[in-house]
């Protein structure tokens, strides 16, 4: 094994495969209805009320990516796989529930995708909440009622409002070990001494029912609760490793000569470890069951998308399959090309999927990895390890470059999925783990610089054939290298100039729709014809 410190990275195969989500965006749809879900348990009572107000990408876009359908799904407490969220307006004016969205503008200084949400309970309560989403269907809540947190959601988390008074850690942390909860993490946070403070604990385990009481008995405390975070893949508990995890690229690559596996089996080993072979295995059949869902369905019955733009068009492609497929793209690919579109028009329907590693580029990886496995007659065992192997590439790039198109352009999405695409197909076929990840970094580099522009905010055009584009890409890269063309460029280099370019794009190429395709004459006025977006609540 490689002599490099390993990390403490506990990010799940599934949160990289995942998450299991409603369309049309991971940042956008289902990290947005987390930061919600989140910020409606920091305040006792059922909310009456609430404000978003939208900054930077989340502004521009919301209505084109059903932001605001997710945040207001997020309150009334759904899933990111609830296909409720579509009418989730309706659903809460049936509840009594108020709500408005206020454009705050861009501000360079902060996320790009961020919501400040202001929460009116029953109780009287009152908070105001800053979440951000980080891509992936990842969050943060970065600020409470002013006062700077760091709040992920990914644990077992407890969530403690109180006094800053002597001894106040103390009294907290004795509740936590009366109630026998192991406290692996716990920060306090504070403006000044003796006034209000915020205390979060990172705990082992499910929460105990007799904690929570114990902890609001405290005279200090006026609100406690456990955070949950809908659609998260725990793994660990915080700050626990387990052996043969891996930062980057030649890492893995030293650990897969080492235990004699291949990438997907390195990957499919870590997620064993962090969890256990059977719930790994579920975890993964319910992935390929979706997926399969997804690349299929519209080809049957397809439908037409919340913006207008999608309706067919995959089927048409596989349709014409026979009649254009020896000439150009070949039957297999062709079939891969007409999956990948396929998710992008259920998707844009708010239909399931799975985000992979976002649910704009999610057509990629289950469009190559599938077709290509019909193709071989392969069964699920060998996808899984091929959606393993994509899952370790993508969770290098999320984790040392980005996968959000607010952050780094549509080379961030589609670039990352082609790349993830590409390893699994070279794994299909026999290449080794080198080779594997030579095919990942063609395939990047053949992206670079992709700039992410859909028309009117919507995840339908040019997203939908950007991921055709990056099935080609992956088809071709992998071909490459299991010709013995090498990359120049390692992966983890390659993924550092990746980031590096999205860090010069403009915002204006970055998920807001004020550049590129999105502000040419007619992509305007199809949108004027639309109407989508414009649409009043």
């Amino acid at each position: 094994m490689s002599a490099k410190p390993q990390s403490f990275a506990t990010t799940s195969a599934f949160e990289i495969l995942g998450p299991i989500m409603v369309g049309p965006s991971s940042s956008h749809t289902a990290g947005a209805l987390r930061c919600a879900r989140v910020a409606s348990t920091l305040i006792e009572g059922d909310i009456a009320r609430v404000s978003f107000t939208l900054w930077n990408s989340f502004a521009h876009t919301y209505r084109g990516h059903g932001t605001d359908r997710a945040l207001v799904g997020g309150i009334l407490g759904f899933d990111t796989d609830d296909e409720r969220i579509r009418d989730a307006f309706d659903h809460a004016r049936r509840r009594g529930l108020s709500f408005e969205f206020i454009l705050g503008g861009d501000d360079p200084s902060i996320h790009p995708n961020t919501v400040d949400i202001h929460l009116e309970s029953t109780t009287g309560a009152s908070a105001d909440v800053r979440g951000e989403s980080l891509g992936g269907g990842r969050m943060r809540i970065s600020a409470i009622n002013g006062v700077q947190v760091e709040i992920s959601g990914l644990y077992t988390t407890l969530f403690v409002a109180h006094r800053d008074a002597p001894g106040a850690l103390a009294a907290l942390t004795g509740a936590l070990a009366q109630a026998q909860m192991n406290i692996a993490f716990c920060r306090t946070y504070r403006t000044e001494a003796g006034g209000q403070a915020y205390s979060v604990f990172e705990t082992d385990g499910a929460p105990q029912r007799d904690v929570l009481p114990a902890v609001r008995s405290l005279d200090l405390v006026g609100y406690a609760t456990f955070i949950e975070l809908p659609g998260s893949v725990s793994s660990l508990g915080p700050g626990v490793s387990v052996p043969d995890l891996f930062d980057d690229a030649s890492q893995l690559l030293a650990a897969s000569r080492e235990l004699g596996l291949s990438l997907g089996g390195v990957m499919r080993l870590r997620e064993e470890r962090m969890t256990s072979a059977e719930a790994a295995a579920a975890q993964m059949a319910r992935v390929i069951e979706v997926m399969r869902s997804e690349t299929s369905a519209p080809l049957i019955h397809p439908q037409r998308s919340l913006g207008g733009f999608l309706d067919g068009q995959a089927k048409a492609v596989g349709d014409e399959g026979g009649r254009f497929g020896s000439d150009l793209m070949g039957a297999v690919q062709t079939d891969a090309v007409a999956r990948a579109m396929a998710v992008l028009e259920r998707s844009a329907t708010m239909g399931v999927i799975v985000a992979a590693p976002t649910a704009g580029s999610a057509g990629v990886v289950p469009g190559c990895v599938l077709a290509a496995a019909g193709n071989l007659g392969i069964a699920d065992e060998r996808i899984a390890e091929a959606l393993y192997c994509a899952a370790a590439v993508g969770l290098i790039l999320s984790t040392s470059a980005c996968v959000a198109g607010a952050e780094g352009g549509c080379q961030a999405e589609v670039g990352s999925a082609a790349a993830m695409a590409a390893a699994a197909l070279t794994q299909m076929h026999g290449g080794d783990a080198r080779q594997a990840l030579d095919a990942a970094s063609i395939a990047l580099s053949n992206l670079l610089g992709l700039v992410c522009d859909p028309v009117g905010g919507l995840v339908e055009v040019p997203c939908q054939n950007r991921n055709a584009i990056g099935v080609a890409c992956a088809f071709s890269a992998a071909q490459l290298a299991l010709s013995g063309v090498p990359a120049l460029v390692p992966f983890d280099e390659m993924a550092a100039v990746m980031l590096a370019v999205g860090r010069a794009l403009p915002s204006s190429l970055r998920e807001t729709a004020q550049g590129g395709i999105a502000v040419a004459p007619s992509a305007r006025r199809a949108c004027d014809r639309c109407g989508a977006c414009s649409t009043a609540l």
